[in-house]
């Protein structure tokens, strides 16, 4: 499973309708963020909460974790290897073309994209996360 799915099995549970579709390439003729209109109530049109569900998590930590500006800090919060590697591997599945050698520019790209697919694929962002 890439990394992102783990990020997206950790927040919107272990098997959610979008998730592998969206998390690597939108749907043919679908709007990015929309629902597929002929499914009616079908369960990728639900919203989740995002900070709700990290927050949870959080609060289990025996750390403070700023998973709100941090990508490392969101993938220690899911239980996600954060490892350098592990956030290079995540770059790659992205698409980052930025020096993976500039740890800090590259985090920060991360986090703008995993909370931009978050919020994608029907998560629920604090306002002052979205970009």
């Amino acid at each position: 499973m890439s990394i992102f799915g783990k990020i997206m099995g950790a927040i919107f549970g272990s098997s959610p309708a979008s998730a592998a579709p969206a998390g690597s390439a939108p749907s043919p003729g679908a709007p990015a963020g929309s629902a597929p209109s002929s499914a009616p109530g079908a369960a990728p049109a639900a919203t989740v909460d995002v900070a709700a569900i990290v927050d949870k998590l959080v609060a289990a930590q025996k750390e403070k974790l700023e998973w709100r500006t941090s990508i490392v800090d969101l993938m220690k919060a899911l239980d996600i290897d954060s490892s350098l590697a592990a956030r290079k591997d995540l770059a790659k599945e992205l698409g980052y073309s930025g020096d993976m050698n500039d740890s800090a520019s590259m985090n920060v790209w991360l986090h703008k994209q995993v909370m931009s697919k978050l919020a994608a694929n029907g998560g629920k962002l604090p306002p002052e996360i979205k970009h």
